[in-house]
């Protein structure tokens, strides 16, 4: 009789597998351009290949177990295998911002900004109307998102993000089976 994995044993592997297709992505738009990195685009193209691998291999552990699959193993398995995917590929943008190319927060902070005030000039605001202080502040904002301090924060509010993107896949994978129901 075959043995089943608990849903944090069976996270561990597709946990990993998304963390390192996700940090390819990020090493691959990196050398083929990096100011794509903050690109809306970019990022609404991972988030639907996460979704799909996510979903995807919940599937298949719970076809691993019988086909069926209740709330909470769910939870457990989408948090895990999230949680995991998360800290590979945070590892792997610190690598990048400050052992491969230390210069590039500054130019994606700088793109950044542009963006920005781009995008209020867009909606009819004017970038005269902030003032030199607001300005400044706002830079300093962005470019402190890409310091190490300052994604190990962003990685803390991405777990409680995390949690609830594991209870809406939870919800979506559970499976109970009727045929139990007297």
């Amino acid at each position: 009789m075959e043995e089943t994995q608990s849903p944090i044993q069976a996270a561990v592997k597709p946990g990993l597998t998304i963390g390192l297709i996700s940090l390819a992505l990020t090493y691959i738009i990196y050398f083929v351009d990096s100011s794509l990195l903050i690109s809306g685009w970019f990022g609404f193209g991972s988030l639907i290949i996460f979704f799909g691998l996510i979903f995807y291999f919940g599937r298949q552990y719970r076809e691993e177990i019988g086909g069926f699959m209740d709330f909470g193993t769910a939870f457990k398995f989408s948090f895990i295998a999230i949680l995991i995917s998360g800290i590979v590929a945070t590892i792997g943008q610190m690598l990048l911002y400050q052992v491969v190319d230390p210069s590039l927060p500054q130019v994606l902070a700088e793109q950044q900004m542009e963006n920005t005030l781009s995008t209020m000039e867009s909606f009819g605001a004017s970038a005269d109307a902030l003032g030199p202080e607001a300005l400044d502040e706002m830079r300093s904002g962005i470019e402190d998102g890409f310091t190490l301090t300052g994604q190990i924060k962003a990685f803390g509010i991405a777990v409680i993000i995390y949690a609830i993107v594991a209870l809406i896949v939870a919800a979506i994978l559970k499976k109970r089976d009727k045929s139990l129901d007297y």
